[in-house]
């Protein structure tokens, strides 16, 4: 049996091809859809059923275009209301292709009308061997369970309890997990970047999966859920009615900058693509900077939105073309144009310039030391990673929320940007210049670069951990220590919850977080934490940046 599991960093999603006797199911596609068609056609197979796990938020899903190609049915959980032609779903369901046997479990709870997909190749065994869970159930975490019109977070969660205790975790332990997302997915809190796993090894180290019982779990989803970006109430509907085929795009303008400049004038919004480096050196006036390089399509659906004229920046026409695609991925079609030959062509009509100063994090130290009454230090990052440790003294105004937060900001005074590595702050450093801030500085390697270069960091407290914003449980122990894995820096820390201990493995280097992992002493959990991590690092090409 074929199954190829295909995975888009920029959005942290996976999608899957099943195939068996010439005949090809895909779960989850992405909005563009030739790759399926084309790996199709490399392996024999005739793509016949197109099955969603449940109606994305946080992407544009290709199923009616990917339907209309190949003559496939699409497959749905019976909740969803959606209004194209599709095979609605129910518990016990079945498909059979070839030795392929899908079949079908209702499970409820990151969204009403959420499924997930048991597979068996028949030529092994007569048991499923995986288990496609949708935004059910994460490596590390499970789905946020605030997506469904009508209910509130908390009748969700509890779904979502009944759905993993009663249905999934029913399970063997040997069955792999395969889930819709990766670490970084505004679908979960604290996702592994691990691709798959197993049941048996989630029942160990899956925080969500160690409450105590449905009431604790509740508590635990909803007492701090992070803030909803708005764009995903779109994508959800377009997604209830199908997305038009990316062919049917208007081709993009090339546009002059004076044509940019009267665009402008007329409420179009200029967002730059280039390296944040590039963008700190000269950019347009009123530009928002969103470097291609990162999650650059989830931060725009974010901060953009998705009914706002967009003009666009990048240093070549193939950057271009990509911006574009990546945004119809999470549904910004209305980009208007890009400016021909990019800041380049700007310059040259002797047109204003602004500029962001980047900083170190040793300057920021020097700053910080010498002229600490003068300068105003901000972290874009989110609740939980400041609570995890900080810079003594900034003010913590998340990215997504930096926009409705700035009155408390001093105009007259430098604000120096950090978040984690430095894509996240010159994101904000361009909202700031928008907004009439004048003196703003981007701090490169953010407080990765600060801890490695090790300057002081304002450790959590033990009684008041990030955590606690999620349990009842004390946390206690709080320790991280810094080690070496194939070459690769890692932080590692570790905590008491409860009865059991958990470790964190972060790589410092390009700041993911690896692994979590839960056991019953100190020693067990952080051996596990550095044992995963090293089997993913091992893996792991370093490439210049």
């Amino acid at each position: 049996m074929y199954f190829e599991q295909f995975y888009l960093g920029c959005l942290a999603h996976a999608s899957y091809m099943i195939g068996s006797e010439g005949v090809a199911a895909v779960v989850d596609p992405q909005r563009d859809v030739e790759i399926y068609l084309a790996e199709a056609r490399k392996n024999g197979l005739r793509i016949e059923h197109v099955i969603e796990t449940h109606l994305h938020a946080d992407f544009v899903s290709g199923h009616r275009e990917l339907a209309d190609r190949s003559g496939a049915k699409i497959h749905l959980g019976a909740r969803a209301g959606a209004i194209f032609p599709h095979v609605a779903i129910h518990e016990g369901d079945e498909i059979r292709f070839g030795q392929c046997r899908l079949r079908f479990m209702e499970t409820p709870g990151h969204t009403v009308e959420s499924i997930c997909v048991l597979v068996t190749d028949l030529e092994r065994s007569s048991e499923p061997f995986a288990v496609l869970t949708g935004d059910t159930l994460f490596i590390g975490d499970v789905g946020r369970p605030d997506l469904s019109p009508g209910y509130t977070p908390q009748q969700l969660a509890g779904l979502l309890y009944d759905s993993l205790h009663e249905k999934l975790l029913k399970l063997s332990d040997d069955v792999r997990v395969y889930p819709a997302h990766g670490a970084g997915s505004l679908c979960g809190r604290q996702i592994s970047a691990e691709r798959c796993s197993t049941l048996g090894r989630e029942r160990v180290t899956n925080y969500a999966l160690k409450a105590a019982n449905r009431e604790e779990f509740v508590h635990l989803l909803t007492d701090a859920l992070p803030e909803r970006p708005g764009y995903f109430a779109r994508d959800a509907e377009i997604n209830r009615a199908g997305a038009a085929p990316l062919a049917e795009l208007l081709a993009l303008p090339a546009l002059d900058p004076f044509a940019v400049l009267r665009l402008q004038q007329k409420g179009a919004l200029v967002l730059d693509t280039r390296p944040q480096a590039e963008f700190g050196a000269g950019h347009i006036p009123g530009a928002v900077h969103i470097a291609l390089s990162g999650q650059y399509a989830a931060w725009a659906g974010t901060i953009v939105g998705l009914e706002t004229d967009v003009i666009l920046v990048a240093e070549d026409a193939e950057r271009v073309t990509e911006s574009r695609l990546r945004l119809a991925r999470v549904g910004i079609e209305r980009v208007v144009g890009y400016i021909e030959g990019g800041i380049d062509a700007w310059k040259r009509e002797n047109l204003a310039i602004e500029q962001v100063p980047q900083i170190t994090v040793q300057e920021l130290a020097r700053l910080l030391r010498e002229k600490k009454a003068e300068v105003q230090v901000l972290d874009v990052r989110r609740q939980g990673e400041w609570e995890e440790g900080h810079i003594e003294g900034t003010l913590l105004k998340p990215l997504n929320q930096l926009a409705r937060t700035m009155d408390d900001l001093d105009p007259a005074r430098p604000i120096a940007v950090h978040c984690k590595s430095g894509y996240r702050s010159s994101v904000a450093t361009s909202l700031l210049r928008r907004a009439g801030f004048r003196q703003v500085l981007n701090v490169t390697g953010g407080f990765d670069g600060w801890k490695s270069a090790g300057l002081p960091v304002a450790t959590p407290d033990p009684g008041r951990n990030y955590i606690q914003s999620w349990s009842r449980a004390k946390v206690e122990g709080y320790t991280e220590r810094k080690v070496e894995l194939h070459g690769w820096p890692v932080s590692l820390t570790s905590y008491r919850l409860g009865p059991s201990f958990h470790a964190k493995a972060d790589n410092v280097s390009p700041g993911a977080n690896l692994v979590r992992t839960t056991g019953a002493t100190r020693e067990e959990a952080e051996m596990r934490a550095l044992e995963r991590a090293g089997e993913l690092l091992a893996r792991t090409e370093r490439r210049a940046v």
